[in-house]
């Protein structure tokens, strides 16, 4: 039995196929981690959304930021982002209920003490250790799949609180948690987020890095795969693997494989959306 993490699919499903063609999966034998973002940007959200909902056990998916906008949309708590978003017909489908439900119930980490991997999309800030971060997901997890979900997605939108603090509460709290697990790339090394930034390191602003360079990061040495930074570029650290390679912006579909040694696994990819998305 293989398993392979696979990076950002933004609605490539044609892509996936081939990558999965490549890696020759076995359905009734493999398994398959996805770092989220299946929907957005690219051609066939809806595609996506349905094949990796078929797999059942056989596929773990955590929670991206375009998932999140996809469920906010869903109950009227965001527009389209000036009609770039190509999730129209995930929203027409008629099982978009059975997707959308089943979708809200993906974890925002996944971690596999037997592999020795844990998943998420985006970052950690540096004060939470693997055990923590467990912890902070599960009380958003709880959130997302439960009666006020309409609700936090009215307030999910925003970059503040930059800060984690013990104290946090409501709306602020939930936010700052889904905030790190789906979008972060930059923080300072007392932890603040600089959620704007988006481009390659060199770019970010002045006493921000790249949140897993962070000195003293709790969760150093945790294997971590990841995805949505697709300008990340080269990334050679041992406890880190990021995986989104900008397929939809027509760079390539990555696989890691997650058993033995690890090992990547590419297919080109033509540009499905134009440059300058999140």
């Amino acid at each position: 039995m293989a398993t392979y993490a696979i990076g950002d699919l933004q609605g490539c499903h044609d892509e996936l196929q081939r990558l999965l063609d490549r890696l020759a999966f076995d359905p009734a034998r493999d398994r398959l981690w996805f770092t989220g973002d299946l929907v957005n940007r690219g051609p066939r959200s809806l595609e996506c959304l349905r094949f990796v909902h078929g797999l059942g056990e056989r596929a773990v998916t955590v929670l991206g930021n375009h998932d999140l906008h996809l469920l906010a949309r869903a109950v009227g708590a965001a527009g389209d982002r000036g009609g770039r978003d190509t999730l129209d017909a995930v929203l027409a489908a008629p099982d978009r209920g059975e997707l959308l439900e089943w979708l809200r119930h993906r974890p925002l980490l996944h971690r596999d003490a037997a592999l020795g991997y844990a998943m998420i999309h985006a970052g950690l800030p540096p004060q939470w250790d693997l055990e923590t971060a467990q912890a902070r997901c599960a009380e958003a997890e709880e959130a997302l799949r439960g009666p006020r979900f309409a609700d936090l997605m009215r307030n999910l939108y925003g970059d503040r609180p930059e800060r984690w603090r013990e104290d946090l509460d409501g709306w602020d709290r939930l936010r700052f948690i889904i905030n790190c697990l789906t979008r972060l790339r930059y923080c300072s090394d007392d932890g603040r987020l600089a959620l704007s930034a988006k481009g390659p390191p060199g770019t970010q602003p002045a006493g921000y890095r790249p949140w897993f360079d962070v000195p003293g990061r709790a969760s150093a040495g945790a294997r971590l795969v990841f995805g949505h930074w697709s300008t990340l570029g080269d990334c050679t650290r041992a406890d880190v693997f990021p995986l989104d390679t900008g397929c939809v912006w027509g760079g390539s579909l990555t696989a890691l494989r997650l058993d033995g040694a690890p090992r990547h696994f590419r297919v080109p990819c033509p540009q499905s959306s134009p440059p300058g998305g999140d």
